[in-house]
């Protein structure tokens, strides 16, 4: 029995050796006092034996609180791993069973894990990173408080890279650790306190006036730059307010240049907080400010609502649309061109922005850059034009030559005038609505403008718009122009279209002061005269009501309906704020909400063309009835601009019946959605038969008429965001206005003639 339960002893040790030799155990004393057991080594209260049992090393430490029992450190099968652990051991752990008697087997295996894993540490080390800081105190571990790993790095280092603040402040201030010993990289404790998250340690230092807090590291990073390459923003934060200077030149530039490359906009923004002048400041590399740097939409965004430099030169010669074009970063590019980017700037080797875009053959930049007015002409100093690029790499070759020359004959052709006109006759400018949509009627315009050499509002004698094209009618007579217009509606659109519908009215109500001003009232500017559309709602049945800079007809018509109603009179002109009349007109159902008892103009006159000349044949009979001298006019050309024409779809359905079975309430669903979103569109409509209608009074009335909408191939949504959908509606406006450049031509020169 005896030796079947010394078996089982020796299976179990084995068992134990082969499962985890290093696992600190409990074991009596008795154990070692023979037996086989052979001390070969005792260094202070460490012993290691010779177990003969089960051939194995054991080293076990001494307990003086308890003379029973010991602590086996560590159970090895090989000598050579014996010899190698047990001085490290004993002169490692004497600064921790000293100052922690008695010593725990938890306690234990946690340093000598430490000490196993890195070898290297000093006994310092080791108590920063087990956390057993009343060892520091310890006279041995107080001669290593500096002692530096294999990698250069001090206990103080470590404790940085913990986040320890109470370590560092105890190796500061009772083990005056050193602040300037670097690692092998450079790096001080202050950049090790700079890539973590908590500012605590970087607030420590900095309290301390440890040096450091400007220093560069090998890679030529200040803590800084480190903090700002990670991210680490309230140590960003903590590195500025403890003195830190933004100003310092790295490896490859400022700090600022390092949040930008990173995409870490909380950094930059403190960044630029505290020191605003690096907005401007240029890299070491490049010569590139931060905008040059930028890689997201985001981070453009943010530099140029601070007004950064937008078509600024690197000493490589290159703007941020460059480099932002060669890095095919579309999102980014669009940013800076809506906020007024130069497309025609030359930059490396003469090449423009569409140089680029088209070597790389990036159709939605190219799209874009065209479509926001680059030159298709520009020689690079190789001679070589875009086209010419094209030619060579484009896929889409035959698509941008007819854009190349859209644009071309836009660009170079204004229309002259002979002057043999001698009667002078109105002309009306009338705008559909249809949201983002409007982007394709300032496209139109900003094509207009260019054939006839003069800005829309010196074009028109009257303008008229519902809903978006009402607020760009207010736009056109107060003088903002069409390039303007057409940025401000692609950066206006994620801070209107946010959230799910019915969108906030506050931003498009804050967009709206913010352009046309809080008090501006429709009678500040009275030319050209304006007309917007709206929808009275405080009725049944609704009625058309039109905003004016102007006095109304005055009329005598028979009313539309009786009424058994009293309601509320309507404000003058000299008193309706224009922003109220933008948004009254905008306040299409289901987008947003109506603005005060005013709904969209868009439910009963999408065209407003037919009401805008009935409203302009009543004002001059009103003038003429009432004799006042005032020089009577006819109506002589009418413009009408819409916003795209979407693609007829079939429709599978529009019966709407009660249901006897579960497929046909499937049938009756369908028919019933189908329905009702063709009584919107056709209420809605703006082309068709508003269209012929109108062309037939025209042609009645001898009236020049002109209807300029382009077939899109896509249906476009009023709340559309994506740039890159916006771009390809623009992309087919404008190859539109190429196929219609002969009718362009001649009405540039009839609106100059009547001029």
């Amino acid at each position: 029995m005896q030796f079947l339960g010394r078996l089982l002893d020796t299976v179990s040790s084995v068992s134990t050796l082969f499962t985890n030799p290093y696992r600190v155990r409990d074991v009596p004393l008795s154990d070692y006092g023979g037996g086989g057991k052979v001390k070969l080594k005792q260094d202070g209260r460490l012993v290691l034996y010779k177990n003969g049992q089960c051939q194995s090393w054991d080293c076990v430490l001494l307990c003086p609180e308890t003379p029973t029992t010991a602590l086996r450190l560590f159970q090895v099968a090989s000598e050579e791993d014996a010899m190698n652990w047990f001085p490290q051991y004993a002169l490692k752990l004497p600064p921790f069973y000293e100052t922690l008697p008695p010593m725990k087997a938890e306690t234990a295996q946690m340093i000598v894990d430490c000490l196993r894993n890195h070898p290297d540490w000093s006994a310092a080390h080791i108590a920063v990173d087990t956390g057993l800081r009343e060892c520091l105190k310890h006279n041995y571990v107080q001669s290593q408080i500096n002692a530096r790993d294999v990698l250069g790095q001090t206990p103080l280092h470590l404790a940085c890279e913990r986040s320890d603040s109470v370590c560092v402040k105890e190796l500061l201030d009772e083990s005056q650790a050193r602040t300037d010993i670097r690692d092998h990289q450079g790096d001080t404790p202050m950049h090790f306190a700079a890539k973590q998250d908590s500012p605590v340690i970087v607030q420590v230092l900095c309290s301390r006036l440890c040096s450091g807090v400007d220093e560069l590291n090998n890679n030529g990073e200040t803590p800084l730059h480190v903090s700002c390459r990670l991210g680490r923003v309230e140590a960003v934060k903590a590195l500025l307010g403890g003195g830190a200077k933004c100003n310092v030149l790295g490896g490859v530039g400022y700090p600022i240049h390092t949040a930008m490359k990173y995409s870490e906009k909380g950094c930059a923004e403190e960044v630029l907080n505290a020191d605003p002048d690096q907005l401007h400041a240029e890299d070491s590399l490049y010569g590139g400010t931060p905008l040059h740097w930028a890689k997201t939409a985001e981070m453009c965004r943010m530099l140029l609502e601070k007004d950064c430099a937008i078509n600024y030169l690197s000493k490589t010669g290159e703007t941020a649309l460059h480099v932002l074009t060669r890095k095919g970063r579309f999102e980014a590019a669009m940013i800076l061109l809506t906020h007024g980017a130069n497309a025609n700037l030359k930059g490396q080797d003469g090449n423009t922005a569409l140089h680029l875009a088209m070597k790389m053959d990036h159709m939605e930049l190219i799209k874009a850059l065209i479509v926001f007015g680059a030159d298709v002409e520009i020689h690079n100093d190789l001679g070589e034009t875009p086209g010419l690029i094209a030619a060579r790499t484009s896929k889409g070759f035959e698509d941008l030559m007819h854009m190349g020359a859209a644009i071309t004959a836009i660009n170079t052709g204004t229309s002259q005038v002979d002057g043999t006109n001698k009667q002078r006759m109105d002309r009306l400018l009338c705008l559909d609505g249809g949201g983002i949509k409007g982007l394709v009627l300032i496209q139109m315009l900003i094509a207009l403008e260019k054939e006839a050499g003069r800005p829309t509002r010196e074009l028109f004698d009257w303008v008229a718009g519902t809903s978006t094209g009402g607020i760009l009618a207010l736009a056109i007579i107060h003088g903002k122009s069409m390039e303007y217009l057409r940025c401000l509606y692609f950066r206006m659109k994620e801070q209107v279209f946010k959230g799910s519908r019915p969108y906030e009215s506050a931003p498009l109500e804050d967009f709206l002061k913010k352009e046309f001003g809080e008090n501006t009232k429709m009678t500040d500017v009275q030319y050209p005269r304006v007309m917007v559309t709206s929808v009275l709602a405080d009725r049944h049945p609704g009625e058309l009501h039109i905003f004016r800079n102007y006095d109304p007809p005055s009329v005598q018509r028979e009313p539309p309906y009786a009424t058994t109603a009293t309601f509320k009179p309507l404000t003058i002109p000299q008193e309706q704020l224009v922003w109220r009349a933008a948004r009254s007109s905008g306040a299409a159902p289901t987008y947003f909400r109506p603005m005060g008892r005013f709904l969209d103009g868009g439910l009963l006159a999408n065209n407003p063309t037919l009401d805008a000349m009935s409203e302009i044949h009543q004002y001059y009979k009103v003038i003429k009835a009432e004799g006042d001298g005032v020089e009577i006019k006819k109506l002589g050309l009418v413009v009408s601009l819409g916003t795209g024409k979407p693609p007829q779809v079939a429709v599978s359905s529009v019966d709407v019946f009660r249901p006897s079975n579960p497929l046909e309430l499937a049938k009756s669903i369908v028919g019933a959605k189908e329905l009702g979103k063709m009584l919107v569109d056709c209420c809605t409509d703006s082309d068709g038969c508003a269209v012929d209608r109108a062309r037939a009074w025209c042609e009645m009335t001898d009236i020049v008429y002109h209807r300029l909408s382009p077939q899109l191939s896509q249906e476009v949504m009023l709340d559309e965001v994506s740039d890159a959908v916006l771009v390809d509606m623009l992309w087919e406006t404008q190859l539109y206005l190429y196929e219609k450049r002969d009718v362009l031509q001649s009405l540039a020169k009839a609106l100059l003639l009547e001029n």
